[in-house]
């Protein structure tokens, strides 16, 4: 019993929106984001969305308002308002939807930062240059994409 708990707390651990080089596989996506539905993933939800949670605190591998990682607060956020599940990892977020320009983007579309040599982080686009993610040290929260931390970091964007 003790090995399956260890083995499930090192699989939260590889989870994280920090690490790039994830070895646990990510099959948590099993749904068509063809039929996404713009009325529910839309910005006055997500900002209904982030009423609830804000202020939730940053904990690795968390999924629940004790704590969660941006990847969960993806998840859980795409969970809540569209329904069916998407991957849980930054990684396997990355593989989602199709590429969109800087220029272009729109409420809902996910959005990639380069933390570190290997760190990713990920958001969820709001109007005006502004996101929502999970900063370590306020929570959710959300922030201009044109801060001096997040504009030098911004990586590429993605559309559901």
């Amino acid at each position: 019993m003790s090995r399956l708990i260890l083995l499930l707390i090192m699989s939260v651990l590889l989870t994280a929106c920090a690490s790039n080089h994830i070895t646990v596989p990510d099959n948590a996506a099993a749904a068509s984001l063809d039929d996404v539905d713009s009325r529910l993933w839309n910005e006055a939800r997500l900002l209904q969305f982030h009423q609830q949670w804000q202020g939730t605190p940053y904990r690795l591998g968390g999924l629940t308002k004790k704590g969660l990682d941006c990847s969960g607060l993806v998840y859980v956020a795409y969970q809540d308002l569209v329904g069916p599940s998407i991957p849980r990892t930054v990684q396997g977020q990355t593989s989602l939807g199709t590429r969109v320009a800087k220029s272009d983007l729109q409420s809902g579309d996910l959005v990639f930062f380069k933390t570190t040599g290997s760190g990713r982080h990920v958001g969820v686009y709001l109007s005006g240059h502004r996101f929502l993610h999970v900063s370590t040290k306020k929570g959710v929260i959300i922030s201009s994409m044109d801060n001096v931390y997040w504009k030098p970091r911004y990586w590429f964007a993605s559309r559901l």
